[in-house]
This record gives C-alpha cells, structure tokens and sequence, in this order.
C-alpha cells in the first residue's frame, strides 16, 4: 500500500491537534466547575464521586490526582470502576501545601495500610494521573510498597522527565518532574524483585510532556506496558472513555481492549 505524502500526513496531524485543543478547552472548562466539589475532605458531592464504596472481589483501587487538581478529575473513571460492585475506589486529595512528591508518597502508604485493613485486601491498585503516577512509583519502588500494589496504572506521568512549560520550574514539585532531576534519577535506580504491574498511557498530543515519550514507562527491572493513545491531551487522559474502558479493562484483568484512538 502506498503511503500519502508527507502534506496529507501534516494536514491529518494538524487536525488532530486541533481536534484535541477543542476539547482539551471543553475538559478545562468542565473541570473548572467541577474543581469545588473535590475539595471537601469527605468526598465529592453525595452521588458523584463517594470515598466509599463496596469492598468487593477485586483489590480496592486508589486514585492520584495531578498537580494543581483534585479529585474531581476522577468522576468518570470513578464511576466506571465502582459501577458493577465488585471493588472499593477511593479517590484522595494531595495537600495543597506538599513540595516534595516524596511526602505524597510517604501520605499514599498511610491511605494504602488504612485501605488494606478496611476491606481485608493484601493489595491495591493505584491509578495516578500526571505527578500522582510518579507518587504511586515512588511509593512502590521506594517505599516498599511493591508488596502491597497489584497495579499501577499512569495517564500522562513523566517518567521520563518533561521540559515543558519552562517557567513554571519555580514550583518545587515542577523541578521534580524535570529531565535527569534526584527524583527521577532514584525512580530509575534498579528496582529488583519488584513484581508490581505498569500501565502507562501516554499521547503524542500531550503537550505537558516534552518530549511526548516521556509519558512511556521503560526499566528494565518493572513489568511495564505502554499504551499509545491517538489524539487525546493531557486533561482528557482522565476522563477519555476509550482511556476509562482500558483502564477498567487492565484492572479486571480482561483481555486487552483495542488501544484509544485506533480503529
């Protein structure tokens, strides 16, 4: 088959990018109203997003918002993974006043115990969108969490490092998710025996993420899969329904759905 011209590739990708500023600015403003409602220490508002929910069969599921955010990110994927009863899904805030995702690392390990006695499950899994995946690595790798972590599943986390948005480097928590940063540098320290699973999704229209790889988790020590997903940024990763349906499908265990954006 023969391949189109590089014109008709640049014309796709610019209207693909398009495309996904259009909706990256309908999420925003979406998010926007929603962001009150995740800031109230018991939860989301009654019927949205509830802290609690069935223990169920499957381990409980902890989800990581990104910096700047809150729960309220999560109403959709929240919702999928709490619809058919069988899993108990907390969605938790970072405080406002960490500059160190070390110490949001250290508060995951508290929720993780806290959860583990609540619903009698030796393990959970952790769904960190942006900075809350590098929390969920960091509690893993180096906190000793790997025994208690069935899964980790990232959207949009820069495990390798991003330069975007040079300015923003004065936030602490921004420097630690800078190329080659002492975070980072420990996260790619080896990790032996580690037998926790990762998913990673990652978009080339994700414009946090320079270069867009640095979304893709690569150790050579972790169980990693790298999920491709076509014309989706960086705020929409969370609440993509093609993106929530594989989530879901990775955590159930099922067989691979076909990856976001292909046909």
């Amino acid at each position: 088959m023969r391949e189109p011209p590089p014109s008709v590739t640049a014309t796709a990708l610019r209207a693909d990018a398009l495309r996904s500023a259009v909706v990256e600015a309908v999420v925003l403003a979406g998010h926007l109203l929603l962001y009150p409602t995740g800031l109230a220490p018991a939860g989301l508002r009654p019927g949205r997003c509830p802290a609690t929910a069935p223990h169920g069969t499957r381990p409980p599921v902890v989800l990581l918002h990104g910096l700047s955010d809150n729960r309220s990110v999560f109403v959709p994927l929240h919702r999928a993974l709490a619809r058919d009863g069988t899993r108990h899904v907390r969605a938790v805030n970072h405080s406002p006043l960490i500059c160190d995702l070390r110490t949001a690392a250290h508060r995951l390990a508290g929720h993780v115990d806290e959860l583990r006695v609540r619903t009698g499950h030796d393990e959970v899994d952790l769904v960190g969108h942006s900075l809350g995946g590098l929390v969920a690595r960091y509690y893993v790798q180096r906190l000793g969490g790997a025994p208690h972590v069935r899964t980790v599943v990232t959207l949009g986390t820069p495990h390798g490092g991003t330069s975007a948005v040079p300015l923003a480097g004065v936030h602490p928590l921004v420097r630690q998710m800078r190329p080659r940063s002492p975070v980072l540098c420990e996260l790619a320290a080896p990790a032996p025996g580690c037998r926790t699973r990762f998913v990673s999704f990652w978009s080339e229209l994700d414009l946090w993420m320079s270069p867009v790889e640095a979304a893709r988790l690569d150790h050579p020590d972790l169980d990693t899969l790298n999920v491709r997903v076509g014309g989706v940024g960086h705020l929409t990763l969370p609440v993509h329904p093609a993106v929530t349906a594989r989530v879901v499908a990775e955590l159930d265990h099922e067989d691979p759905a076909p990856e976001p954006g292909t046909p």
